[in-house]
């Protein structure tokens, strides 16, 4: 039954654009999806290996900006330029990797925090390829995805929509199958302990890398989208507020969790935009609702779900033995 809950789940999210929502829901959806495969990404990483990089944003900036520099002033094809952005927000990955592995603990987390601020400043101050402070504009969107969105009834807002879904399930698709696999075991090994991992055979710098990698891989994906569903680039969404944003949206879903990213994603991100006009008051109900988290549900949305499914079963089978006694 569980292996169906995730397809059921999308079927029934892509039907929604065919009900003909207001726009504003459907820009609801896809900013929830989109910030939800960056929360994977960070996932892959502080859930599985237990490591916080605080640069993830960072990541999200070059996948974003990569797409819309190729689209706006190299010509390429959005269908072109997203997957190099993908891609060199991996390999900008690796080569974080190489160096901050080498250190550990919270050493790790301000190295990081680190290089997120460097990528902020070079796509501020590097006026001529990012617009600087004045940021990118006229980011185009996908070709053809407004016929094809036409041609199946939809607005282009409708296609976005199924665009971000379909990331979405991709990126959850291949975060399961990670998790499932050696490497995903590996990575779980690790979180429980470095040394105890490598006496078991782990090549610990080699799968802390792969899921580097992987993290990284998936924010960029998730900056192309975001680039050419908003249309405009600032470089305030590359910095460390996002990061921070995004590791909430965790926290309260749940870390280590398939679901978690998802659920904690829908969460926040509907409350913000409910209280949207009390945004200075905003935190005065994050606070509260952070404390009850941590005080019931240390383990997130997800954790707790979890946890009241295995109690069911040990209710029954009390029930059961005081209904013979």
């Amino acid at each position: 039954m569980s292996r169906l809950i995730w397809p059921a789940l999308f079927v029934l999210a892509a039907v929604v654009p065919f009900l003909q929502p207001s726009g504003y829901l459907l820009d609801v959806g896809v900013n929830i999806m989109l910030w939800a495969v960056l929360a994977y990404g960070l996932n892959v990483m502080l859930g599985y290996t237990g490591l916080l990089p605080l640069a993830h944003a960072g990541f999200f900036g070059i996948g974003a900006y990569t797409t819309g520099i190729l689209t706006l002033k190299a010509g390429w094809s959005f269908w072109l330029a997203w997957p190099a952005g993908t891609l060199l927000a991996a390999l900008a990955g690796l080569l974080l990797g190489l160096v901050a592995f080498r250190t550990r603990g919270d050493a790790f987390s301000i190295f990081t925090l680190g290089v997120g601020v460097i990528i902020t400043l070079v796509i501020n101050k590097w006026d001529d390829l990012t617009g600087g402070n004045d940021g990118l504009n006229g980011v185009p969107a996908p070709a053809g995805l407004e016929e094809a969105s036409r041609a199946i009834g939809l607005k282009l807002s409708g296609g976005f929509y199924l665009l971000a879904l379909l990331t979405l399930a991709l990126t959850v698709l291949i975060v399961a199958r990670a998790r499932a696999s050696s490497f995903g075991l590996s990575l779980l090994a690790i979180r429980g302990g470095e040394d105890l991992a490598r006496s078991a055979g782990v090549n610990v710098y080699t799968h802390k890398l792969r899921a580097m990698m992987l993290s990284t891989a998936l924010a960029g994906l998730a900056g192309g989208l975001y680039a050419t569903y908003v249309g405009f680039l600032g470089s305030a969404v590359t910095g460390p507020t996002t990061t921070f944003t995004v590791l909430l949206y965790l926290l309260v879903g749940g870390l280590g969790t398939l679901a978690g990213p998802l659920l904690g994603t829908a969460l926040i991100y509907s409350l913000t935009q409910t209280l949207k006009g009390l945004q200075d008051y905003q935190y005065i109900v994050f606070g509260p609702l952070l404390v009850l988290l941590v005080m019931y549900a240390p383990h997130g949305l997800a954790g707790l779900w979890a946890r009241l499914r295995a109690a069911r079963p040990a209710r029954t089978a009390k029930t059961k033995e005081v209904s013979g006694a």
